[in-house]
Formats: structure tokens, sequence, C-alpha cells
């Protein structure tokens, strides 16, 4: 099963490679994922900018029922990632046993793999997010 065009994929590497966010002119917010306008004010008036690497742990949630390709990988954690500026929803990886996550621990950014499109055989990669060391 494909998930996203080929295209599409090779079009949104960019943001999901180097964690850019986008920054609007007018009212000085940042989001993730970067758009053409500002989810906050509607400001067509925005720029793309790197996002921080580190940030906190604001929210998280252990899923033990994932899709029948991710059933290796299983627990997925999905949290909420306050990079000060914006915020991620993004996987938690490389923590061993799910119990060590706190709310406001430090995470940083790693890169690593998203999925692999078995119809299409695209390894899509992108940034997830590590506790500190």
């Amino acid at each position: 099963m494909s998930r996203e065009s080929t295209v599409r994929e090779w079009r949104t590497r960019l943001p999901r490679y180097r964690l850019l966010g986008g920054k609007c002119s007018d009212c000085g917010r940042s989001f993730y994922p970067p758009a053409k306008a500002c989810p906050y004010c509607g400001s067509r008036n925005v720029a793309e900018t790197e996002l921080p690497r580190v940030g906190r742990l604001e929210a998280y949630t252990v899923l033990y029922s994932v899709e029948s390709g991710a059933r290796d990988k299983s627990p997925v954690v999905i949290g909420l990632v306050d990079l000060g500026v914006a915020k991620v929803v993004t996987e938690i990886v490389d923590y061993g046993d799910p119990k060590i996550l706190e709310r406001g621990m430090q995470v940083e950014a790693v890169f690593r793999r998203i999925y692999e499109d078995g119809d299409e055989g695209v390894i899509v990669y992108g940034v997830k997010f590590r506790p500190k060391a």
C-alpha cells in the first residue's frame, strides 16, 4: 500500500530532514510544519526557519496496537515536543522501556527511517526525537 506519491515525498523531504518550520513576519510566531500561511494570524508573510533540535517532552502516549507492517516496532511512543518556539508531534525513539519517559524530560532530534513504501520501494527518512543523554 502506497502512503504518498514519490513526488510528494521528494517535495516534503527538506522540512522532514532539517526540521524546518515556518515563522510569521507579521505576528512573530513559529509553527511546524511549514505552511504558506500562518496558522495563527493567516498572514502569507511567512518564511522557513530551522527549528531548535532540543526540546522538552510535554506529553506522550504509548501505542501497543499498531498497523500490521510495524508490529516489530511495538510499542510506538508518540510525543508532543515543545521546542520553545514551536511544538512538534512526533515519534519518540531509542528509549528502551517506555516507563523511563517523563513529562518535561529533554529530548533531541535524530534522523531516522519513517517508513518504507512496499509498492514503490521508497524508504522515507525524517526527524524523530529521543531522550537526551
